[in-house]
């Protein structure tokens, strides 16, 4: 069975039990900053198992599938095995107080099964058996003897402790619960966790008042397992990337990094990020430079990827040619190996090969405890982006949040007063606004509001700001958030000479530039779904 039928039929049972369909959400998370990436479909849907926000109000259901692309940066190193990735897509049902055990079994069990859709024959399943203070799953334990019962099925029913039958929280802090997980073929497919409790970040566990489903099941292993091939790069997902990586090297093992890496790039430079020495930059600078070792530099021509993306790629490849030859004078130096990566891009691979070649060994675990410092700083550095939903107060990142000022004034005349922000992230890169409309834009609607935004940009308009009694402000009509609260005084940025008859004024904390003239073209280049009724556009400034 091809990987898109797989999607396609997974996406298709849940609706038809009542679940609604939400779009992937974007690798880089909306509101969670313990993380650099989107590593698992749960996340996206984390305010609503913890009640901040309201999935029947949102999503006009208490249930909902997805199929999430997702990347982990822990396996990088291990990537070139048979089973290992970074980028993945992660099929998804979820429920908020919804339904619970017994239905989510029976969904696993029937989707699995049937004739009409997996078709496959379980293995054994697994229950979480209790540890320390964690009661055993009974119930999980019970609803599976039933469900052998009524099948007459003969799959064993196995219990296991914490470390493979508890999961989450993702990040920090957040829901986790006890799972149960099916096996085919000796290959765990399926994993449902219960989310019955929240984790503090001082690993305190608390009863959550509304209970969830979190299924998670690798769309990579189902279809390994449907197709009947040994390992994930044999599927039709990686078919064309195995191609051409066969083409460059006879090596299986650099193969699989090639592919691997290479998807998760694309993957990565599609959601608005750039190669860089810094944060989510540096993984996908890493991943680029990994896969460049084992292609010598050799960018691959594939279809479907849009020349910007190869672009991206081809640049940094051309860059990490000369990293290599600056890399190698200071290894002559006899540079430390975690010097050489972190400064000079220069992988450790490359750095304990040659460092075999003169006789000598490099300290692996040394290099490791430095890279965890250094990747936890980076962890912390993101935690601070979110705040406001700016990476930064560079250059860059001012004028793109100054852009989303005009691109939402731009939004409404173009849309309509209905219209209304839900959220941004804004990086040096590019910025991402989320709003409130029922419909997909059409391509005349997003050129309009082009035209608008480069206008108001041509006009050089100054950008003003005043502080206003609470009061005053909301009289002057500038948009803000109604679910928000405000001090007492309230600044406004406005975008024109004077506040009564400004283009775009809006409560904001700032910072903006002094005049629109600055700013540079505005161009959309992404307008999606990101929920029921709220759409996403991402823009560049050229």
């Amino acid at each position: 069975m091809k990987s898109e039928k797989i999607r396609n039929l997974f996406l298709k049972f849940f609706e038809d039990k009542g679940h609604k369909i939400v779009p992937s959400s974007s690798l880089i998370p909306e509101s969670d900053s313990s993380v650099l990436f989107t590593t698992a479909g749960m996340q996206q849907f984390k305010l609503y198992y913890i009640g901040k926000r309201k999935a029947e109000s949102d999503f006009g259901s208490l249930n909902t599938a997805s199929v999430q692309r997702c990347v982990r940066t822990s396996d990088i190193e291990e990537v070139g095995d048979e089973r290992h990735l970074t980028f993945f897509e992660m099929l998804g049902n979820f429920s908020f107080g919804g339904y619970w055990k017994k239905e989510a079994i029976k969904y696993a069990y029937e989707f699995i099964t049937s004739p009409d859709w997996m078709n496959l024959k379980i293995d054994y399943v697994s229950v979480f058996g209790g540890e320390e203070a964690l009661p055993s799953d009974n119930e999980s334990e019970e609803v599976w003897k039933k469900v052998k019962g009524e099948n007459k099925e003969n799959f064993e029913i196995k219990k296991f402790g914490r470390a493979d039958n508890f999961w989450g929280p993702t990040g920090e802090e957040g829901p986790c619960g006890p799972t149960t997980e099916i096996y085919v073929n000796g290959i765990e497919i399926w994993n449902i966790v219960f989310n019955e409790y929240y984790q503090s970040k001082d690993k305190f566990l608390k009863l959550l008042e509304i209970k969830g489903i979190d299924t998670g099941a690798g769309l990579e292993r189902l279809a390994m397992v449907l197709q009947g091939v040994d390992n994930i790069y044999e599927t039709d997902i990686f078919l064309p990337l195995m191609v051409e990586a066969k083409k460059i090297t006879d090596d299986p093992c650099s193969q699989r990094i090639i592919a691997d890496h290479l998807r998760a790039s694309v993957a990565l430079i599609t959601d608005g990020i750039l190669p860089s020495n810094t944060d989510r930059g540096y993984i996908l600078r890493r991943l680029i430079r990994r896969a460049a070792m084992k292609t010598n530099c050799r960018m691959m021509d594939f279809t479907g990827w849009s020349e910007s993306v190869k672009n991206v790629i081809r640049e940094e490849m051309e860059r990490f040619k000369k990293t290599i030859d600056r890399g190698m004078k200071e290894f002559e130096k006899g540079a430390d190996p975690f010097v050489l990566f972190t400064s000079y891009g220069f992988p450790i691979e490359l750095t304990a090969e040659l460092a075999k070649e003169k006789g000598a060994n490099i300290d692996i675990e040394k290099f490791k405890m430095e890279m965890k410092k250094h990747q936890e700083l980076s962890r912390v550095g993101a935690e601070q982006k979110f705040k406001g939903g700016l990476a930064d107060e560079s250059e860059q990142v001012i004028k793109y949040h100054t852009t989303t000022h005009l691109l939402h004034q731009a939004l409404h005349e173009v849309l309509g007063n209905k219209v209304s922000q839900k959220g941004s992230n804004i990086t040096a890169e590019r910025l991402r606004f989320d709003f409130v409309h029922p419909t997909k834009m059409t391509n005349e609607e997003k050129k309009k509001v082009e035209e608008i935004v480069n206008q108001k940009i041509a006009e050089d308009l100054p950008v003003n700001k005043i502080i206003l009694p609470k009061e005053e402000a909301l009289k002057t009509g500038a948009y803000h958030s109604f679910n928000e609260k405000y001090g007492d005084e309230i600044s406004i940025y406005f975008i024109g000479e004077n506040l009564a008859d400004a283009f775009s004024k809006e409560f904001c904390g700032g910072p903006h530039i002094a005049r629109t003239g600055a700013l540079g073209k505005f161009k959309i280049i992404k307008e999606e779904a990101v929920a029921s009724g709220v759409r996403r556009i991402k823009a560049v400034l050229g």
